[in-house]
């Protein structure tokens, strides 16, 4: 048996953290004196308290060691790959906004990264027929959504006319850690019971690559065509879109194939109103995905 102080030394952890990991559950004393409190520990815990204390080093939160330590090692080993995978996600994702942050500081346009890798361009959209679903969604829980509702949709159209045109999802409002949308996401057919009109429009849009598709680099593409709309002397008339062409299947993409493209909608601005007509213009919202 080893006292607390020897057990601390050996194991590389001080006794205050002893005591929390007690609290918690993670290491409890072997022995706990009933009079004077004092806490013993067997020699055979102290490859526990050094997992701890690797997990620790590798910032893994205090529940998540909990976890793996009541685990047997194969399902421990599953939870802590799981683990690493979100957090590697989660620190490219850091690192690809102060990126774009530091390109944003020293441009000093405010603009982020540079558009000159996306080639923005006009298009007239025909009226649509569309079958629809809408949720409200946070960042996370979009990334899981998405592909499973367009292969629903494209699955419900297949039964009964089949699709008329390309899917796509548009963005009513912000999808971030913070804001939930709504997001929309539809699936152009011949009209009848439960379609909903979508009417012709022109849209900017530029295509983007698998890589470019992912989270945060996608937001360049949405500043692309948001600022050449601005600069073009015309007006944001809706919320923006992702549209995914027929035919292309994003699991199997190379990271290099256009597989999608940013659209807004948008017309040209209306001349400056005249002063004595009293007041008028409406402002455009931008909804963007992140």
């Amino acid at each position: 048996m080893l006292s607390i102080g020897e057990f601390a030394r050996r194991s590389r952890l001080s006794p205050k953290a002893l005591r929390l990991y007690d609290r918690l559950g993670l290491l409890a004393p072997a022995v706990v004196d009933a009079h004077n409190r004092y806490r013993r520990y067997r020699e055979s815990q102290l490859p526990t308290a050094r997992l701890i204390v690797l997990m620790r080093r590798a910032s893994i939160p205090l529940a998540l060691v909990g976890e793996i330590l009541a685990a047997p090692d194969p399902v421990a080993a599953d939870l802590l790959a799981s683990y690493w995978e979100r957090a590697e996600q989660q620190f490219a994702t850091q690192r690809d906004l102060v990126i774009r942050l530091r390109a944003s500081l020293m441009s000093g346009t405010g603009a982020g990264a540079p558009h000159a890798a996306f080639v923005v361009r006009q298009r007239a959209v025909p009226e649509q027929f569309v079958i629809t679903e809408k949720r409200n969604l946070r960042l996370t829980d979009l990334k899981r959504w998405l592909p499973d509702v367009l292969c629903r949709l494209a699955d419900t159209a297949g039964r009964h006319s089949g699709l008329t045109g390309n899917t796509f999802v548009v963005y009513h409002g912000e999808v971030n850690e913070d804001s939930d949308g709504p997001v929309e996401a539809c699936a152009p057919v011949k009209p009848g019971n439960h379609t909903r009109r979508e009417a012709a429009h022109r849209e900017a849009y530029t295509g983007i690559t698998r890589a470019q598709l992912e989270f945060p680099q996608i937001l360049s593409a949405y500043d692309a065509v948001a600022d050449w709309i601005v600069a073009a002397g015309m007006t944001v008339a809706g919320p923006p879109r992702e549209v995914y062409p027929l035919g292309v299947d994003i699991a199997s993409a190379a990271p290099e194939d256009i597989v999608c493209d940013i659209t807004y909608p948008c017309r040209n601005s209306a001349p400056s109103p005249d002063p004595r007509a009293g007041p008028a213009g409406s402002a455009a919202s931008r909804a963007v995905r992140g």
